[in-house]
């Protein structure tokens, strides 16, 4: 089973990265996660789509088709998604050269600074993917919040509580992309 996780922060030194990569340790055997990177592609213009879009565009609707399912770990932005995820998701779900999100299934998860998780911005994700017509995973939420007290000095998170949520919904998109 391949998972592709997509980090909808392009910070260097993003929370919702770590996540990701804890997950990755979390994995058994017979289970891969690709991290892909978002900061390379352009805009969404349909124009550009109808023609020839970038290789960067290419690649990664290329990693999306060839994967099982995503994981995508997003901060909170002003209550929503961030733009550079945003910009993805219309990237993978244009109907001008096919929608790829449908009947993909979609795991969910993010971290933040605040008191509130990523809990608003989970919501707006949702309606997305649920416009986009992908399956996402339900249950268990995962939205972490004060991010920044539950990472070691090395970025990693550290925090045993969050590696048993993020465990929990690993076991959720196995059994549904079984």
């Amino acid at each position: 089973m391949k998972i592709l996780g997509i980090p909808g922060s392009i910070r260097k030194r993003s929370y919702n990265r770590a996540l990701l990569e804890a997950a990755i340790t979390l994995l058994p055997p017979n289970v891969t996660m690709e991290i892909h990177d978002l900061s390379q592609l352009p805009l969404y213009n349909d124009d550009l789509a109808a023609q020839k879009p970038p290789n960067s565009v290419l690649s990664f609707r290329d990693h999306i088709k060839t994967s099982n399912s995503l994981w995508i770990a997003s901060p909170e932005y002003n209550y929503s998604i961030t733009g550079v995820l945003k910009n993805a998701l219309d990237w993978a779900a244009t109907n001008t050269i096919s929608n790829l999100l449908v009947n993909k299934t979609v795991a969910i998860m993010g971290a933040s600074r605040s008191n509130f998780g990523t809990v608003r911005s989970q919501l707006h994700l949702r309606q997305i993917l649920f416009a986009a017509g992908a399956h996402v995973i339900q249950k268990p939420e995962v939205h972490i919040r004060r991010a920044q007290d539950l990472v070691s000095a090395h970025g990693a998170f550290k925090d045993e509580r969050t590696l048993i949520k993020i465990r929990a919904l690993l076991d959720a998109i196995i059994l549904d992309t079984a």
